[in-house]
């Protein structure tokens, strides 16, 4: 079985998340997606979010019609750190590579997991917490964006992992698409997914009065509207 891992804050999850997953679902032949919520990502820890159990709600809603597509709690607070501010909690911030192996003990030694990211995120994947080590534990789906070759990507690599330069020039040529195959890497680029739509892009218009919802499932929009979200930022 083919499983996708989406993380990520989702404050809030909008339709470039949605349009991701769904792309990969289908190139990637995905039995089931898991949205991760982030409760502490460690890239964001001066960043104020939205409190779990909204974001977590929001993604439960934008997923709640398509089967496949799972809202997951593997990064959820402890019961402990419920409530408390973000500079007061006790946990460590939720590396990806901890939580892949975690899921990974609940699945069957066939099932075969797929990391789903954006490019602008994949850029910045040598600063992970043991990039190497995850390259190892799944394979990456990466949606690319115009303006992005094969060379950008493989250049992004962990230095343990990225090729030789004589072997990217000629990808400098390439636009980021199809599969890319190293030696401890597997990354399946998705190039006709790209929306320009950011979740901080959304949080500014609802402080601004402004509506969002194009951008939005109509119930996460309603869930924004309702309890008020991002009206202090």
């Amino acid at each position: 079985m083919n499983i996708g891992f989406f993380g990520g804050t989702f404050d809030p999850i909008h339709r470039g998340h949605m349009a991701l997953a769904r792309a990969a679902r289908q190139r990637c032949k995905l039995a089931r997606v898991l949205f991760v919520v982030a409760n502490n990502p460690p890239h964001k820890q001066l960043q104020p979010l939205s409190d779990f159990a909204h974001r977590y709600a929001m993604t439960a809603l934008a997923t709640a019609a398509e089967q496949q597509f799972v809202p997951s709690l593997l990064e959820a607070p402890a019961a402990a750190d419920i409530g408390s501010p973000k500079k007061e909690k006790s946990e460590k911030p939720n590396y990806t590579l901890d939580t892949v192996r975690r899921l990974k003990k609940s699945l069957k030694n066939a099932d075969q997991l797929f990391l789903l990211i954006g490019v602008d995120a994949f850029k910045d994947i040598a600063k992970w917490h043991q990039a190497e080590a995850l390259f190892r534990e799944c394979a990456f789906v990466v949606a690319s964006r115009p303006g992005f070759s094969l060379a950008d990507v493989a250049n992004a690599l962990p230095a343990s992992l990225r090729p030789r330069p004589e072997v990217t020039r000629p990808f400098h040529q390439q636009a980021a698409r199809g599969d890319l195959v190293l030696s401890g890497v597997r990354i399946h680029l998705l190039d006709d997914v790209y929306q320009p739509i950011s979740s901080t892009a959304i949080r500014e218009a609802a402080a601004a009065g402004k509506s969002p919802a194009r951008y939005l499932d109509p119930a996460v929009a309603d869930y924004i509207k309702k309890m008020g979200l991002y009206r202090s930022r």
